[in-house]
Order: structure tokens, then sequence, then C-alpha cells
């Protein structure tokens, strides 16, 4: 995620024509999917843990549909904070753009939604995997129809982004989430370890074979009028969800060897994506790197990505000392006192 926009926001433009920079694109790439992806993961997780602790199935699918909104209210936050902190020079209309905080509150509150309704895991994993896939089936009848002009831009934005822009949309951005949803209904009804071992083994060994089916149904003739590969693609959503489905079969393996429980600055990053996605897209588009924008070669804006990600790294191991001396003092005000 780092890279992707750090070396968007800094690289000449003269060197993204080079090759490397194509790799470093497609890489950096997977960072939105993932971020969606397992964000449909924790829905699942988090709708589940808070189902058994109370008993109350309806009640955890509100829980997380509100956390959901409260991140549709965070998209809306952080474009009014961009605003602000571009001196207001900015057109007012920019804080309706849809970003991917936007997309993930209400797919988030969809996928909630879906999980309350469907009481058997089976149905939620159905009904899920169905919604993902009807999502990416239909973005490009959706971005080609004429309907959607009659809206609202600021509605049509969510459908289909304005010509000539990139932006992200709920189709098919939101499918990704839904897709992760599945999963996480999976995970979390896989107990011990070694459920949790052919679980994983089925991610890997499942997630490939749908990335490999998936990449060979993109050399067949296209049943749609219009479609682009990189953008409205049902073929390139379902390798995206194979690749990721694989990756965190992947993870488990991986956190398995003995070093797996020591320090580590991808679970550091990974506790707080909310903080770290908030802070850094604004460093490296806003005012405190203007100097940069679009200045670098190639490779030194490979090694400003190096030196922001330690500084990420830093600042958030200092939000996470203020907020754990936060939690201390507001849980026993003479802990601080006591030298705790």
């Amino acid at each position: 995620m780092i890279l992707a926009h750090a070396t968007d926001s800094w690289t000449l433009a003269a060197d993204r024509s080079r090759y490397l920079y194509y790799i470093v694109v497609i890489i950096s790439g997977m960072a939105a999917p993932l971020f969606l992806f397992l964000a449909g993961v924790s829905v699942a997780l988090a709708a589940s843990a808070k189902a058994r602790k109370t008993g109350d199935v309806a009640g955890a699918a509100s829980a997380v549909r509100r956390r959901g909104w409260e991140i549709l209210g965070l998209g809306f936050l952080f474009r009014v904070q961009s605003w602000v902190l571009g001196l207001f020079r900015a057109p007012v209309s920019g804080m309706l753009k849809v970003d991917i905080l936007n997309v993930m509150g209400i797919a988030m509150a969809g996928a909630a939604t879906v999980w309350g309704l469907c009481r058997r895991p089976v149905s939620r994993v159905a009904v899920m995997a169905t919604v993902a896939l009807g999502i990416s089936l239909v973005t490009p009848l959706i971005r080609d129809a004429s309907w959607p002009a009659l809206l609202p831009d600021a509605l049509e934005w969510y459908l289909r982004p304005p010509a000539g822009r990139s932006w992200f949309t709920l189709f098919p951005w939101a499918g990704l989430l839904f897709a992760g949803g599945a999963i996480g209904v999976l995970v979390d009804g896989a107990t011990g370890p070694h459920a949790e071992r052919r679980l994983s083994r089925a991610f890997v060994i499942g997630g490939g074979a749908l990335f490999g089916l998936a990449w060979a149904g993109s050399h067949w003739p296209s049943v749609y009028p219009h479609s682009s590969f990189w953008t409205t693609s049902p073929s390139y959503f379902l390798m995206r969800v194979g690749l990721m489905t694989l990756m965190l079969g992947g993870a488990y393996f991986w956190m398995q060897r003995p070093t797996a429980h020591r320090w580590s600055p991808m679970l550091v990053f990974g506790n707080s994506s909310l903080f770290v996605y908030w802070v850094h897209v604004e460093l490296a588009y806003g005012g405190a790197t203007k100097f940069l924008h679009r200045r670098l070669p190639f490779w030194w804006s490979l090694a400003a990505f190096v030196l922001f990600t330690v500084f990420m790294l830093w600042l958030t191991l200092v939000k996470n000392r203020v907020a754990a001396r936060w939690r201390r003092r507001t849980a026993d005000p003479r802990s601080l006192t006591r030298g705790h």
C-alpha cells in the first residue's frame, strides 16, 4: 500500500515507462484488493465472535454493520481533511470522490447484513460468494449502460468512475469484500490445528486452481460488448480472488515457522492498517511532500519509499504506545503514578 502510493506520487513521469516501474505497479496493485478482501474476512470473524459471546446473531450483525457505516463516515472525513490540509484550494466537489473507505464501508454493511440473514455457515458462504461473483459479472454491463448517467454525479460515481478517472467504485471492488466474507466464514468454522491446516491447504490448492482457470478464461473471447481486462473483466476479478485466497493459505503455513511469533513490523502494520492508510496517503500526496511529487527518478523513489516505510513504522509504534498509555490511564488513573 505504501509502495503503491509513494511510487505513484513521487516518480518522474519520464521513468514511468520503465519495465521495473510496471512490475512495481503490478505488485503494489494488490494492496487495495487485499485491503478489501481482508476486511471481508474480518466481517465474518468479528460477527461470529460477537454472536458466540452474546448469543445474539442479529445484534452481532448490527454491530458489524454499524462499523461499516463508521468506515463510510471516515471516508468522507478523510476527504474533508484533504480539502482542509490543501488550504481549501481543491474543488468542494472533490469531497464526494469515491475512495476505498467509501466502498469498504458500504460493502461491510452489506456483508454484515448477509451474514445476519443467513443463519447457517454453508448458506453464508454460498450467498456471499454469489454476491461477489454477481458483482463481477454485472460490472462491464454497468460501465456500458446509459441509465447511470441519469443519476446525480455523486451517486453515479459509486457505480462507475467519471470518464478518464480510475476511482474506486462498488462495481467491482465491493465484490472483493464479499469474497473475503465467504472465506472468513470458512476460517471461522475451522476449529483446531488440524482443521486449520486442512483448510489452509485447500486455500492454497483451490486459490491456485481458481487463478489458473480465470487466467485461461481471460484468453477466451469476451461475452461483453465492451470490457477491459484491468478494470472490468470478471476473469481478472477471479484471478485476484484466487491469488488472495492462495496467499491467505500460504500465510497460515508461513506463521507456523518456529520464529513466527517474534516481533514483526508486518504484524505492527497489520494491526494498525487503518491508521497507516489514513496517515501515509496524506503524507504521500499532500503538501508535506509536495517537493517530491513527480520529481524523483525511479530508483530514488524506491529509496524514498524505504525511508518512508521506516518512518511509518516508527509513527505506528509511537501511536501504539500512546494508545496503550491512554487505555491504562482510563482503566485506572492511579496506574501512571505507580509506574506501571
